[in-house]
């Protein structure tokens, strides 16, 4: 590699490394946005984005150390990416049943007004991301997420109206079951991934050894 070319990588993981950060301050914000106003509104499904959102920044944070590293590297950091996400779903899961049994009717407000606002920053955060283009898989990893944010918080947009419509939690909890198997299949979509990158970045590394 030139030294021309050196500088140039050290300025784009530079760049992608304040993205990240960039993006796991967007996450932080929604984490307590949607915790707090989910607690007080007895929103699983906030509560459930809050949860997600909080699994995403530990994503957020293994990315930034994976910049600049190999694909065996970027691929461990996805790998644990896609096992945290898929806890949190099993955890997400066991709340629903809960609150299924315990919780009083959510106020249908407040959540479409705070997963707005989250969708909003979900937008801004994917452009950021996008901004960076897909250098490695723990990049593709951080997108998985946020284009799953997005999904979620406009299903809660969606079952907040509802709920004031129904005078009724159900939708509230049936949002929450979708917000599981979002994030279990998300969480899957990245194990994939990160397995895919970690058989080439091998395979192309056993290549260049027998060529040398």
């Amino acid at each position: 590699m030139s030294e021309e070319d050196e500088i140039q990588l050290k300025a784009d993981n530079k760049a992608e490394r304040k993205v990240l950060k960039q993006v796991l301050g967007i996450n932080m914000f929604q984490v307590a946005l949607a915790g707090i106003v989910g607690f007080i509104a007895n929103s699983t499904g906030l509560l459930g984005a809050a949860l997600d959102n909080l699994a995403d920044s530990a994503v957020y944070i293994v990315s930034i150390y994976a910049v600049g590293k190999g694909v065996v590297a970027q691929s461990r950091a996805a790998n644990l990416s896609g096992v945290l996400l898929i806890g949190l779903g099993l955890l997400l899961l066991g709340e629903v049943i809960r609150r299924f049994v315990t919780e009083a009717e959510p106020i249908g407000w407040a959540m479409i007004i705070t997963a707005i606002v989250n969708a909003a920053s979900n937008l801004l955060a994917l452009r950021l991301l996008k901004s960076q283009g897909e250098r490695g898989v723990h990049m593709k990893a951080s997108m998985v997420f946020t284009s799953n944010d997005m999904l979620v918080n406009l299903g809660i947009v969606l079952s907040g109206i509802a709920v004031m419509l129904l005078n009724s939690p159900l939708p509230d909890l049936i949002i929450s079951l979708i917000v599981v198997g979002v994030v279990l299949q998300g969480g899957w979509k990245i194990l994939k991934q990160a397995r895919s990158a970690r058989r080439k970045g091998v395979a192309a590394s056993e290549y260049n050894n027998q060529k040398r």
